[in-house]
C-alpha cells in the first residue's frame, strides 16, 4: 500500500506520525511518501522538500511569499500524480493542501483524506461545500465537526487528537530537568512564540517587552522557550536579550526521543505558560500547565479576519470545553502593556483553567484507542 501524506506545519507533523505509526500497527506493507517534518521522518519518512517552505501565517505574509508557495503547490501535486497512491492523506494547512487535493482530483481519481476538519465552525463557512468536490474523507479532531464535514457531503470521522496519548513527564523527569538546567526550585514560566517563521518573527518582540515589566515583579522568575530544530536559531536570537535568563530548549542534533522527553519535562516543570494561539494550548493543558494566550497577524490580516470570524474566542481549550477559561489577548489587544498585567494576574490565580484542561482531555479522547491508530482504522476501512 502506498500512501502519501503532506503536513505544513509543525503540529502537522505531529499528527501525521501519530497517523503514521497507527497505519503500520495495522499494515505490514505499507510504503510513505510526501512532505513533512522530522517527526514523520522518524516514521520512515523522507520529505521532497523541507515542511518549514509551507509554513506562513496571515493573509499579507502568504501574498509576499505566494511565488514560492505556487512552484511548491505544483511540486506536491506533480509528485502525487507521479506516484499514484492508493490514498493522499493532507494534513491540516488548508491553504496549501486543499489546492494540491483539487489539482489532483482533477487529473486522477487518486482518493483523498484531509486530516483536521478545516474551522468552517469559525470563520469561511461556505468552504465544507468547496472541498466536497475534490475531498472524500475528513478525519476530525474536535467532536463536534463531524456534522459540518457531512452536511457538505463528505465521509468524517472524529478520531480524537494525538496530544491526549502522548507520554507526560514523570516527577522524576521533571525533578531531573529542573536539577540538569539548574532552574532549582524558581518558579517557570513557559513562553511560546509560535511554530512558524512569521509567527516567531511576530510575536517574540511584543512576548519579550511584556516579560520585562512581569520580571521586574517578579525577579525569580525564570523563562523557558521550546523550539523545534527549524526555529532554534531565530528563536536564540529573538530572546538573546529577554529577562529571566531565557533557557531555550531544542533538539540540537539529539535523537527525537531525548528531546521529547526533555520537552514534557520543561512542559511538566512550568507553572504557567504565555503562548501563540494553536495546538500547543492543548499540549499545555495535557501537561495541566495554566496559560495566557497572545496572538496578533499584520494589521491588515487582522482586519481582514476579524470581518470573518464567527467565534469570540480562538484556544481549543475554550472551544471544546465551551467555556472561556483560559484568557486571551488577540488582535489589537496583543500588546506588552495588556499582557503583563494578565500575566501577573495568571500567576498568582489560575482560574478555572485545571477544570477545563482536564474536561479538554476527557472530550477529545484521553484513555480511549490511540487517535492516531483510530484515525488509521478511519482511513483503512474506506480504502478496504
Amino acid at each position: 500500500m502506498r500512501i502519501f501524506l503532506i503536513a505544513g506545519e509543525a503540529s502537522g507533523d505531529r499528527l501525521g506520525a501519530a497517523l503514521m505509526a497507527g497505519l503500520k500497527q495495522l499494515s505490514a506493507d505499507v510504503e510513505f511518501i510526501g512532505i513533512g517534518g522530522p517527526m514523520m521522518a522518524g516514521e520512515g519518512f523522507n520529505s521532497i522538500f523541507p515542511m518549514d517552505d509551507l509554513s506562513v501565517h496571515g493573509l499579507v505574509e502568504v501574498l509576499k511569499q505566494y511565488p514560492h508557495l505556487r512552484r511548491r503547490l505544483h511540486e506536491a501535486a506533480d509528485a502525487v500524480l507521479a506516484a499514484n497512491p492508493d490514498v493522499l492523506i493532507t494534513i491540516d494547512s488548508p491553504d496549501f493542501c486543499l489546492r494540491v487535493t483539487k489539482i489532483v482530483k482533477a487529473k486522477s481519481s487518486i482518493r483523498t483524506v484531509h486530516y483536521v476538519a478545516p474551522s468552517v465552525w469559525a470563520w469561511r463557512p461556505k468552504r465544507a461545500q468547496r472541498m466536497a468536490s475534490h475531498i472524500d474523507q475528513v478525519l476530525a479532531l474536535l467532536p463536534f465537526e463531524p456534522p459540518y464535514m457531512e452536511a457538505a457531503g463528505m465521509e468524517c470521522d472524529f478520531v480524537g487528537h494525538p496530544v491526549v496519548s502522548e507520554p507526560q513527564a514523570t516527577p522524576g523527569q521533571i525533578a531531573a530537568f529542573r536539577e540538569n538546567r539548574g532552574l532549582g526550585d524558581a518558579p517557570l514560566l513557559m513562553v511560546l512564540p509560535g511554530s512558524r517563521r512569521s509567527e516567531v518573527a511576530q510575536l517574540a518582540p511584543i512576548f519579550g517587552e511584556a516579560l520585562r515589566e512581569v520580571c521586574r515583579a517578579r525577579p525569580d522568575l525564570r523563562i523557558v522557550v521550546p523550539a523545534t530544530e527549524a526555529r532554534a536559531d531565530q528563536i536564540r536570537e529573538l530572546t538573546a536579550d529577554w529577562p529571566g535568563e531565557p533557557l531555550v530548549i531544542a533538539p540540537d542534533g539529539r535523537s527525537s526521543q531525548v528531546y521529547t522527553i526533555e520537552k514534557a519535562a520543561a512542559f511538566g516543570a512550568a507553572d504557567r505558560a504565555l503562548a501563540a494561539s494553536g495546538t500547543v494550548s492543548l499540549e499545555l493543558a495535557a501537561a495541566g500547565t495554566p496559560m495566557l494566550i497572545a496572538y496578533d497577524v499584520h494589521p491588515i490580516s487582522r482586519m481582514i479576519l476579524q470581518r470573518m470570524l464567527k467565534i469570540d474566542t480562538l484556544t481549543l481549550v475554550n472551544l471544546v470545553t465551551d467555556t472561556r477559561a483560559v484568557p486571551e489577548l488577540n488582535g489589537a489587544r496583543c500588546r506588552p502593556e495588556l499582557i503583563a498585567p494578565k500575566l501577573l494576574e495568571l500567576l498568582d490565580d489560575p482560574g478555572d483553567q485545571p477544570d477545563a484542561m482536564k474536561l479538554t482531555m476527557e472530550r477529545l479522547g484521553k484513555d480511549g484507542e490511540a487517535p492516531g491508530l483510530r484515525a488509521a482504522k478511519a482511513v483503512l476501512k474506506h480504502l478496504q
